[in-house]
């Protein structure tokens, strides 16, 4: 039996071990990490001639690397932001293997400074308070499913939470006695709580009591569930959202990240600190959620823009404004 290579042992180890006992990651982290691998490898046997079960570690190669992400790019149309991605687990996975095969070091640190590609910040789109408002108005209270959506609708804006970690919570995380609140666990498996508005927090008793929900073979199910009874999954998220979005004629693109967004914006709009909002949405620097001070503030500089009524006079082109230039010559002969 052919002996593993140093490089199948040391993924094997990274992606079973070190990822989530380790280093507490999501299952979504190592599915998303797996899915790296698994194209790299590909691209591997389909351009190098390499297949996956004689590849070690001393196989790759800077260019090999950097012709994977173009191929990436070329071959299967990925975005900026997801080679990013890709990258960065390639990255984070040769910064494991330069401990684990020190023979290697000098590649794996060569891997490692590849830089990542820049890219133009997306505008960030929020609802207002009242295109958010509508939103909620919209699911039909007198049907169950109505009932679950204004529920998941409320519960994801309320807190402002990643849609994964709305996904992920189980009934026993909900606590609707006062001061009502939810456990999140984010990023790295983080866990915080976060308060639940008291309208959310009577919408979900019902919800939770008309399911059985709070019987104790439950407690340990998703708080949210599908039409056969399985966990909601983020496509179904994003459907109930456009859904109810588009039922409130509202224009803007929405996804269930918007509305992570929507919630900080209207917090800070409401005079909430920002240190305050970083740990309300989970963020470890606060220079992330800085990005919706400065947001704020040019949405506040459009508006003046919009309605000022007197407005400063535009200086003046001193290089194409002939009247300007005679203006100046004879004023300086003047003087």
């Amino acid at each position: 039996m052919k002996k593993p290579t140093d490089f199948s042992r040391i993924l094997a180890s990274y992606l079973t071990a070190y990822l989530p006992s380790l280093r507490n990651v999501t299952r979504n982290t190592v599915s998303s990490y797996c899915d790296t691998f698994r194209l790299l490898l590909t691209f591997c046997r389909d351009v190098y001639g390499l297949k996956a079960e004689s590849l070690g570690i001393s196989d790759f190669s800077l260019d090999m690397i950097q012709d994977f992400l173009s191929w990436l790019k070329n071959e299967r149309g990925n975005s900026i932001s997801t080679r990013n991605q890709r990258l960065a687990a390639i990255r984070a996975f040769f910064r494991y293997a330069e401990v684990e095969s020190p023979e290697n070091m000098l590649l794996c640190q060569k891997i490692i400074q590849i830089p990542f590609s820049k890219r133009e910040k997306p505008v960030m789109n929020y609802l207002s308070v009242e295109e958010m408002g509508e939103i909620l108005r919209q699911p039909d209270q007198s049907t169950a499913y109505g009932r679950r959506d204004l529920c998941f609708l409320s519960l994801l804006y309320d807190t402002g939470a990643r849609v994964s970690e709305i996904l992920s919570v189980r009934v026993r995380d909900v606590r609707l006695e006062n001061p009502a609140k939810v456990i999140l666990f984010g990023k790295g498996r983080k866990l915080r709580e976060v308060p639940i508005l008291s309208n959310t927090a009577e919408h979900l008793k019902r919800y939770i009591s008309e399911n059985h929900l709070d019987m104790p073979v439950k407690l340990d199910r998703n708080l949210f569930q599908n039409h056969q009874g399985r966990p909601l999954t983020r496509a179904g998220a994003a459907y109930i959202l456009k859904k109810y979005a588009a039922a409130a004629n509202v224009e803007t693109h929405v996804s269930p990240h918007t509305l992570r967004h929507t919630k900080a914006m209207h917090l800070l709009e409401a005079g909430v600190n920002l240190f305050y909002i970083k740990d309300f949405l989970g963020h470890e620097d606060i220079s992330t959620t800085e990005v919706y001070a400065k947001a704020s503030i040019e949405t506040q500089r459009a508006a003046l823009e919009k309605h000022s009524i007197v407005t400063a006079p535009s200086t003046p082109s001193w290089a194409t404004d002939t009247d300007t230039l005679e203006w100046l010559k004879s004023f300086g002969k003047q003087q």
